[in-house]
């Protein structure tokens, strides 16, 4: 393919987003669905009765995919009117059914309903991938659920928690994320062929007054494009809340992404885990030993540029006059497509970061034991206490030790000898083994391993029965 060097393209299409996506937005999807919903409207109304042949229907699917480009594109520079001029493109291959393609309809009979078949249609790639992204997360968790590793809380250690527990915490924010888009799915209704306000009055001159035939035209297109219903009422165009509804679970996920992604740059700079690393990549011009999480930060770009997007559609919803204006639209064709391609593309790096995600147990274990003899004081005074220790007393000299032990480790860049202080300690009737006895990490990690299993048996297999796609692995293009 040719590219134009003084032409702007978007990097969405040239550097992140997967072809499948590119081509739900892309204009033989669009065009060919809106040829797809006139062939629909014609064999409805020709199975109630309208003056439209099974010939001319024959005509008009023998033509449903070569679309003719040209003569729509020279047409529309004339007319100024998109629908028109494909309504026309599409007569001049199909002479017998020109008159009748579109017969009732207005424009968003198939703009509006081929958004609605396309918001279906990208949802579900994004559903398949966040499946994706779970499945590898799942996997993770399952295998590193009893590692003891360093908890934060306000990014400063706190109790010790597991690396398969913490890949726990992303996976169920990106489950909740996956049932919000699922529901507004399991809601997506088409707009169906309602006419120029909403109220179908081209249909009652069409079928003469007889409202149950225009009820079961409906019917018949929506059965015909994969659709159990139509919205019950509307204005010319299906709600523009609608696409608000999508681009909010899209915003979703990209924040789950992009928490997964902060949490793995922190990791990374510790040291405790990272990203893939190809053989041959470079992480920095200037600095050749350089290991950059460039794929989580892309996670971290490209989430907030969703993140912001989402708001448009809220914004055009609000301001939608009586029963349509066309300020949506414009807006509408950019940040609805942009969240799905950003989405896509955030998906493909979060598979390909979660296939291949590096830990190193050395660097866990040694962090850990940095600290644990901290986490450790308050087993060590409870069993001193019960040794006939003063838990008051014990407490202040605790307090005194670990303070002075902090102190060497800040200030003198010496090693954590707080152990040793205890064990010299009289006021401790513990020896330096009881003491050391203490410092298994795994007695400082609570439920972290159950609570894993629990969670992966409960919550996570049955919440991915659903999705039974083969396995989807993201090359990154760039």
């Amino acid at each position: 393919m040719e590219h134009n060097h003084d032409a702007y393209v978007s990097p969405l299409s040239t550097r992140y987003a997967s072809q499948e996506m590119q081509h739900i937005f892309s204009d033989n999807f669009k065009f060919r669905t809106w040829r797809k919903l006139w062939i629909a409207l014609a064999k409805a109304e020709h199975a109630l009765g309208l003056p439209v042949t099974q010939a001319q229907i024959d005509e008009l699917e023998a033509h449903q995919d070569d679309i003719n480009y040209d003569v729509a594109e020279e047409r529309e520079r004339l007319v100024r009117h998109d629908v028109m001029s494909h309504v026309y493109a599409y007569g001049q291959q199909c002479p017998q059914a020109a008159g009748i393609i579109h017969l009732g309809a207005t424009s968003c009979y198939v703009g509006d309903n081929t958004d609605v078949i396309i918001l279906r249609a990208a949802s579900r790639l994004v559903l398949a991938k966040c499946a994706q992204v779970a499945r590898n997360l799942a996997g993770f968790a399952e295998t590193y659920r009893d590692m003891p590793c360093l908890g934060y809380t306000h990014l400063q250690p706190a109790q010790l928690t597991t690396v398969g527990k913490r890949a726990t915490l992303w996976l169920y924010e990106l489950l909740q994320d996956m049932e919000n888009l699922s529901f507004q799915l399991s809601q997506l209704k088409l707009l169906g062929s309602k006419g120029t306000t909403g109220t179908q009055a081209s249909f009652m001159e069409l079928f003469q007054g007889d409202e149950e035939k225009i009820k079961e035209m409906e019917r018949l297109i929506a059965q015909d494009m994969g659709f159990s219903a139509v919205v019950p009422v509307s204005g010319q165009t299906y709600s523009r809340k609608v696409d608000a509804y999508f681009l909010n679970c899209l915003s979703g996920i990209a924040q789950s992404a992009m928490k997964f992604a902060n949490d793995l740059r922190i990791l990374q700079s510790f040291e405790e885990m990272e990203e893939p690393f190809e053989k041959n990549q470079i992480g920095s011009s200037a600095m050749p030993y350089k290991r950059n999480p460039m794929r989580s930060e892309r996670i971290c770009a490209l989430a907030r540029y969703v993140v912001v997007d989402s708001l448009n559609p809220g914004l055009t919803a609000g301001t939608q006059w009586f029963e349509r204006t066309l300020d949506d639209s414009a807006n509408k064709r950019i940040a609805v497509a942009e969240a799905f391609l950003a989405v896509d593309a955030i998906l493909n790096i979060y598979i390909n970061i979660t296939e291949g995600l590096v830990v190193n147990p050395k660097v866990i274990e040694r962090r850990v034991m940095e600290k644990l003899p901290f986490m450790a004081t308050e087993n060590i005074m409870m069993e001193s206490v019960k040794r006939g220790g003063d838990r008051q007393a014990l407490h202040e000299a605790l307090r005194v030790h670990a303070h002075a032990a902090a102190a060497k480790v800040k200030l003198e860049g010496g090693q954590n000898d707080l152990i040793d202080r205890i064990a010299a300690d009289s006021r401790f009737p513990m020896t330096k083994a009881e003491i050391l006895a203490q410092m298994d990490p795994k007695t400082y990690t609570g439920r972290a391993a159950s609570q894993v299993t629990e969670f992966l048996r409960d919550v996570v297999t049955p919440a991915l029965a659903q999705y039974t796609d083969q396995h989807i692995t993201a090359e990154l293009r760039v």
